[in-house]
C-alpha cells in the first residue's frame, strides 16, 4: 500500500514514523522552510503544480491513499488534495490538529482583519506571531511589532517600526512570559495553529492581562474525512491496509 502524506508538521513526522515500514509513506514537504525537520521513509520536496498536477501525480505513482498533515491554514493544498482525490476516487483523510479555544480572544477572519484590529484598538507593541506570509497585512501600521518567524518575510512587507525575531518552537511558558515583559507587549496576534509547540504565548499572555487577536481557521472542504490525532490517523491507514488484502 502506497500513502502520500502531505506533511511538514510534527503530526504528519509522528505519523509517518508510525507507518514505517509497514506502509510505504511519501512525505511531501512544500520547500518554503531551510533546512527542515524530515520524517522517516521517502520525502518529496516542493509544489504539484497546482490541482493538474497533483492529479497526474497520484495517478502515475499509483497512490492508494493519501493523508492530509499539513498546517491547518495550508488552505490551497488541502483543497486540491480533496478535490483531486474525489476525482480519482483516492481515499483521502484530513489529519486537522484540534484548535485552540479562543476564550476571550478577539476572533478575526483574516490577517487584514487583524491589522484593522490592531489600529482600531490602539495596540502599541504587538508580538505578531501569524508566519511570514501574514506579516505583508501589518506593512502600514503605525504600531511597533516583534515579529517571530522561522523565515525571514521580503524586507519590503516588514512595518516600520519592528524587531525581526527568526526562531522556530517549541516554545516554552517561562520564556514567552519573559519575552512579553520584556518587549512591554500589549497585544498578542497570532494565527489560531493549535498544538502545543506554540500554546505558551498564548498562557503567558492570559497571566499578563495582554490582549490576544486570533485569526480564525479557514473552513475544511464539505464532506471531507477528518481526525484529529496521529494515532486515529494511523488506524485509518490501517484499516485501509487490511481492506486491501
Amino acid at each position: 500500500m502506497k500513502v502520500l502524506l502531505l506533511g511538514g508538521t510534527a503530526e504528519a513526522r509522528a505519523l509517518a514514523a508510525a507507518l514505517h515500514p509497514a506502509v510505504e509513506v511519501i512525505s511531501s514537504l512544500a520547500g518554503r522552510v531551510p533546512d527542515p525537520a524530515l520524517p522517516v521513509g521517502a520525502v518529496r520536496v516542493g509544489g504539484f503544480g497546482g490541482i493538474d498536477g497533483l492529479r497526474r501525480w497520484l495517478r502515475d505513482q499509483r497512490v492508494d491513499a493519501v493523508v492530509d498533515a499539513t498546517h491547518p491554514f495550508a488552505a490551497t493544498i488541502t483543497a486540491h488534495a480533496a478535490a483531486a482525490c474525489a476525482e480519482l476516487g483516492v481515499p483521502h483523510l484530513i489529519l486537522a490538529r484540534p484548535a485552540w479555544e479562543p476564550g476571550d480572544a478577539l476572533r478575526v477572519a483574516s490577517n487584514t482583519e487583524a491589522a484593522k484590529t490592531v489600529a482600531d484598538q490602539h495596540f502599541a507593541r504587538v508580538f505578531l506571531t501569524s508566519g511570514r506570509s501574514g506579516v505583508a497585512a501589518f506593512t502600514d501600521s503605525a504600531a511597533w511589532f516583534l515579529i517571530r518567524v522561522v523565515t525571514a518575510p521580503d524586507p519590503d512587507t516588514l512595518p516600520r517600526h519592528h524587531r525581526l525575531l527568526l526562531s522556530r518552537g517549541p516554545y516554552h511558558y517561562d520564556a514567552e512570559y519573559a519575552l512579553l515583559r520584556t518587549h512591554r507587549i500589549d497585544a498578542l496576534v497570532t494565527k489560531n495553529s493549535g498544538g502545543a509547540m506554540t500554546r505558551a504565548k498564548l498562557d503567558a499572555a492570559a497571566a499578563l492581562g495582554v490582549p490576544v487577536v486570533m485569526v480564525d481557521r479557514p473552513p475544511l472542504p464539505d464532506g471531507a474525512t477528518t481526525v484529529g490525532s496521529v494515532e486515529a490517523a494511523a488506524e485509518w491507514v490501517a484499516t485501509l491496509a487490511d481492506l486491501r488484502r
